[in-house]
């Protein structure tokens, strides 16, 4: 999938992400800003997530329940090395079959699986975006 949208599509581009994703792990890239964590939300939202959802910046990562399965949030920006995804036992959530939704992935890209879907997120105008979904 290949598409520009504004913040108004948001909730459509959710849809399309969730129907074409083979996998339940979800990287995100893109620049500081961009909407990667605005995304995640709706994602989550989509899911069944009931509960206020927000970036885990800090606490690197935020789990959500659904009525069907779990969530992690990961938000991989501090992370110095992958010394630390060890060491919140990283390996643990990206195999426990729950949706991993993952910003700043190239922090810990010698961690992830073969089996993720990638997506790319680039601002385009102050509204605009332009994402790239790759399975």
């Amino acid at each position: 999938m290949q598409k520009e949208y504004t913040l108004s599509q948001i909730d459509e581009i959710a849809e399309a992400i969730l129907s074409q994703t083979k996998h339940k792990i979800i990287v995100f890239y893109g620049d500081m800003g961009v909407g990667k964590t605005t995304l995640i939300k709706i994602l989550a939202k989509k899911l069944g997530v009931n509960e206020l959802t927000n970036s885990p910046t800090f606490a690197i990562v935020n789990e959500y329940h659904t009525p069907n399965d779990i969530i992690y949030h990961f938000d991989c920006y501090r992370m110095e090395d992958e010394t630390e995804a060890y060491d919140i036992g990283i390996e643990d959530y990206l195999y426990s079959d729950a949706w991993c939704f993952i910003e700043w992935p190239e922090r810990i890209k010698n961690l992830l699986p073969n089996t993720i879907t990638e997506i790319f997120i680039e601002k385009r105008e102050e509204e605009k975006r332009f994402i790239h979904l790759k399975n």
